[in-house]
């Protein structure tokens, strides 16, 4: 089971590490577009919607990176008072409770926008330049499947951590 969670928390970095190249890639489309636009008088039809998708595949594929280094947004106020095994007893309960339900709902409700996108030939209406979704919609499905599978790693540490024992990987 280590070699397992070891091999999703490996899956789960390299998505993160790759993820983070769209940034500057993104940076360099606003700037191409804010050259063509007040240099050149010619702005993009395309830049736009491209950006936007670019965006959201990274913020996508990230997910489940922050979910491995839990750099999510936290209420610490009285959380980081606790134990580490009265942390462990939240996070499981707030994983069984709120995390599963609702990550399970979103990942299977983003397959099925994804395959119906392939099936319809779905494009953006937002401009004139018509881009199919499918491939950001697919992008949008694997980050949530990516971050169902992180899920079920942590929650199997918090559990092995509730339960006293020790789980190393």
């Amino acid at each position: 089971m280590k070699t397992i969670l070891r091999t999703i928390d490996s899956i789960s970095n390299a998505t993160g590490k790759t993820a983070r190249w769209l940034a500057p890639a993104i940076v360099a489309l606003i700037a191409l577009e804010v050259i063509m636009r007040y240099i050149f008088n010619a702005p993009t039809m395309w830049n736009y919607e491209t950006v936007m998708m670019a965006g959201g595949c990274m913020i996508a594929l990230s997910w489940t990176y922050v979910h491995r280094h839990q750099c999510h947004i936290r209420i610490d106020v009285i959380y980081s008072h606790l134990s580490p095994r009265a942390r462990a007893g939240i996070d499981v309960a707030g994983t069984l409770l709120l995390f599963f339900p609702l990550i399970f709902l979103f990942t299977g409700v983003s397959i099925l926008w994804a395959l119906d996108s392939w099936a319809t030939g779905e494009v953006s209406i937002d401009t004139y330049w018509y881009p199919p979704l499918a491939p950001f919609r697919t992008v949008a499905a694997i980050g949530f499947i990516l971050l169902s599978f992180q899920g079920i790693v942590q929650f199997i540490r918090d559990f092995y951590l509730l339960i006293g024992r020790k789980l190393n990987g």
